[in-house]
């Protein structure tokens, strides 16, 4: 498709900064949001915060200087009624003014999961009760972090995996589960699944569930929103999956739909690396972007009918995150030893195409390994969540400087997985969940300017 013009997108910009308002320039300030200062401010031939201390509490060992605490467990008592849910995931951070912040928890669980008490509604059923995945809200006081509410915020899902941020104040929260009645998984279910919701960060309890069916039916992992244009881009968590964007018809409104299309990189067919290294390090390819249809796709089919019009295979794309002028996303199993890879991609926003490289690919598991939700610092650098898949896992959260280099930054001695890493607006903490059981902590230290 053709680029748009500068004025296009200038005119985009104005409507878009004009509909969101104030919850815009205060997420734009947040560390949630941009990538922070120029690579050049960095302490120069920084390779990480020094050796991991043993955790006395056993629970996440931290190099010297940083500390965390707990905010919220698997069965606290909620202020709804309810108790803290399980399976911890994706999370994002957003500023609600007033001296408080608050954190949107996604929990990744599927019928016969324990919902934390009953759910009032929802999306979908079943077997007639309301399936147990969706979001909890933690609002928090900003400067002491004292827990001042939580609340369930969204029922009737499934393995609400990962999402996103929004300019408007908004968490995107999305699906990993395309099924619903007579398909794989779907017995008892009573309607299709597979979509993203967005649920407003200053929700005071359920809302009613939307799925923004435009914005596609496949596998969801994470989403992240381009300030400037209101673009929606989109992981999908498959050996064979690919980048999505959404256009929305007006930008900050989803629910009103939009334009779905895949990635298509210019002189390259896979990204995977599997097979030799056909994307080699830092070299920008540009990038086209094919319009697609059918895009609810009740046979779960819509990345094949991507790759079929050129659309290049990411493996297990997972974290996404919006940096300033760029976002990064991870893949999860590509690379020539599949252990993980991340790329960049800097939007062209009217002057020009789109780019897209391979950032960093892990050579061995001490590099990363199986890296998943990802976040862009307030400094520059990647806090990467790791995944394993192993009988026994030793999943740390790993550092990425703003040059490639990697560090370890944290290590979970708790076996699950890390997710759901976001700062904090003035990004002083940085927040990050252990999946199950539930564990939302928050940690504080000499970050590097």
């Amino acid at each position: 498709m053709s680029v748009p013009s500068p004025a296009s997108v200038a005119l985009s910009r104005r409507r878009f900064v004009s509909a969101t308002g104030s919850a815009f320039a205060a997420l734009l300030a947040s560390g949630c949001m941009t990538r922070g200062a120029p690579i050049a401010s960095l302490a120069q031939g920084f390779s990480g915060y020094g050796p991991l201390r043993p955790d006395p509490a056993g629970m996440l060992d931290l190099p010297e200087g940083f500390s965390y605490r707990v905010l919220s467990s698997l069965g606290d008592a909620m202020s709804d009624g309810g108790s803290v849910p399980d399976k911890a995931d994706g999370m994002g951070c957003i500023d609600l003014g007033n001296g408080e912040i608050v954190l949107v928890r996604n929990h990744e669980m599927v019928p016969g999961d324990d919902p934390g008490g009953a759910i009032a509604k929802g999306f979908g059923t079943h077997n007639g009760r309301f399936t147990p995945g969706g979001t909890t809200n933690i609002v928090l006081d900003a400067n002491t972090l004292e827990v001042k509410r939580q609340f369930r915020t969204l029922g009737g899902t499934i393995r609400n995996c990962s999402g996103g941020v929004t300019p408007w104040g908004s968490w995107i929260t999305c699906e990993e589960a395309p099924t619903g009645p007579g398909q794989r998984y779907g017995d008892g279910l009573a309607v299709n699944h597979g979509w993203a919701f967005e649920v407003p960060g200053n929700a005071s309890g359920l809302i009613d569930p939307v799925p923004l069916r435009a914005m596609g039916r496949f596998n969801h992992e994470a989403a992240c929103v381009d300030p400037l244009t209101g673009y929606v881009y989109q992981t999908e968590d498959r050996d064979d999956g690919v980048l999505y964007r959404f256009i929305p018809n007006t930008p900050g409104k989803l629910a009103e739909g939009g334009r779905l299309q895949a990635m298509v990189i210019e002189g390259l067919a896979d990204t995977r690396n599997w097979n030799g290294s056909a994307m080699p390090l830092r070299q920008m390819f540009t990038v086209r972007w094919v319009d697609l249809d059918n895009v609810e796709a009740p046979q779960d089919d819509l990345r094949l009918r991507a790759i079929a019009k050129g659309a290049a295979p990411i493996a297990r794309g997972e974290g996404l995150h919006m940096g300033d002028g760029d976002f990064y996303f991870c893949s999860t199993s590509g690379g020539a030893m599949k252990l993980g890879q991340i790329f960049r991609s800097v939007p062209g926003r009217g002057q020009g195409p789109d780019r897209v490289e391979l950032f960093f690919e892990s050579e061995s598991p001490e590099q990363f390994n199986f890296g998943d939700n990802l976040c862009v610092a307030p400094n520059g650098h990647l806090l990467v969540c790791e995944d394993q898949y192993t009988d026994v896992v030793d999943n740390h959260v790993r550092g990425i400087t703003p040059d490639g280099r990697p560090y370890d930054f944290a290590r979970l001695t708790m076996q699950t997985e890390l997710a759901g890493g976001c700062f904090s607006p003035d990004g002083k903490w940085f927040f990050v969940n252990a999946y199950s059981p539930t564990r939302t902590l928050a940690i504080t230290g000499p970050w590097v300017a």
